[in-house]
């Protein structure tokens, strides 16, 4: 396909899983307009080919286009939407139209309207098809070329998977069809929130066993959740439900689970929240779990461990409260 016929893709945020993505895009000389708020940031990546706050171990392809004018990614075919997912509305607002396809790479759930980034996607670009991108990624790896495998879940169904599946797949990079967006997010959401306590487990030096204990009673958790917000089990079971979880609850690469160790070692959640350079989005999920948890009266005891870390908690009060749990059986409604 010449470079005329390509779809014109672009990437709204230049964090380290978007200059991935827009890398990983360019692999096969494709053109990719990448947005980013920092105007200094713009100047490094179309000057230098680097971003060395957030991805300094790429060196990125001159057919990367970096631009702080959103208005210019309103005319891409296929929009890649990677900004924090609390930020994703208020930027999403700022466009003055939007292209057919626009594809959700960030993990999270609105604060406040307890909405799913799909349909706060759908509320304000209504005539586009919302597709989800999610899986177990570090960027770091995406753009060094190693394998990787994601869910992309189609809300405009077999005929979207086919225009964005041909655009984003390559040799390393394997999407694979899903047509439940809610399943897909919410694997997603709630595997960020698990990776902090997987982190606090590391943190208190509470050995492995204690780990995977946590990894699979926490994917129990996800799979109450997702079935109460209708969600596929086959989805959570998947790259983006099951796949994600053990990826991030196992490396320090994670930010969610480096956030997590950081709590379990004794540092204040005030000091973390500040100083990190990076989003760690389990933070801002983990209340927005509880809230809608509670509405749905689903049991979502390490979630909820979380969220009274992230208020103050003792890590270790928190371990020993979970450990103390009336005996029960291991089924996943338990």
């Amino acid at each position: 396909m010449s470079e005329s016929e390509a779809a014109k893709v672009g990437v709204i945020g230049a964090g380290a899983w978007g200059t991935a993505l827009a890398q990983m895009l360019a692999s096969d000389g494709r053109h990719v307009l990448l947005w980013a708020r920092d105007c200094t940031l713009v100047e490094e990546i179309n000057h230098h080919h680097t971003n060395a706050t957030y991805l300094p171990s790429a060196k990125l392809a001159e057919t990367i286009l970096a631009t702080d004018d959103i208005t210019r990614l309103a005319n891409c075919d296929i929009l890649l939407m990677v900004t924090p997912a609390q930020k994703m509305g208020e930027v999403l607002s700022s466009m003055p139209h939007f292209p057919q396809d626009i594809v959700l790479c960030s993990k999270g759930i609105e604060a406040g309207t307890f909405r799913l980034m799909n349909d706060v996607a759908r509320a304000l670009a209504p005539a586009s098809d919302i597709a989800v991108l999610s899986g177990p990624t570090f960027a770091h790896e995406v753009v060094a070329g190693m394998p990787t495998a994601v869910t992309l879940a189609c809300g405009g169904g077999e005929a979207q998977w086919n225009r964005i599946s041909s655009t984003i797949a390559r040799p390393h990079f394997r999407p694979y069809y899903s047509d439940d967006l809610a399943g897909a997010e919410i694997g997603g959401a709630v595997k960020n929130v698990l990776a902090i306590a997987c982190g606090v487990v590391e943190g208190l030096k509470l050995g492995q066993n204690a780990r995977a204990a946590l990894i699979a009673r926490g994917y129990a958790e996800m799979m109450r959740f997702g079935e109460a917000l209708g969600a596929d089990r086959d989805t959570l079971a998947g790259l983006c439900g099951l796949g994600d979880l053990v990826l991030t609850c196992s490396s320090t690469a994670s930010r969610n689970f480096s956030l997590g160790k950081a709590l379990g070692e004794g540092h204040s959640p005030e000091e973390l929240m500040t100083d990190r350079r990076t989003v760690a989005e389990g933070a801002y999920t983990a209340p927005v779990l509880r809230e809608l948890a509670g509405q749905h009266n689903v049991a979502m005891p390490i979630t909820e461990a979380v969220c009274r870390l992230l208020e103050g908690g003792a890590a270790r009060d928190l371990a020993s409260s979970l450990l103390s749990r009336p005996l029960t059986s291991e089924g996943p409604s338990a």
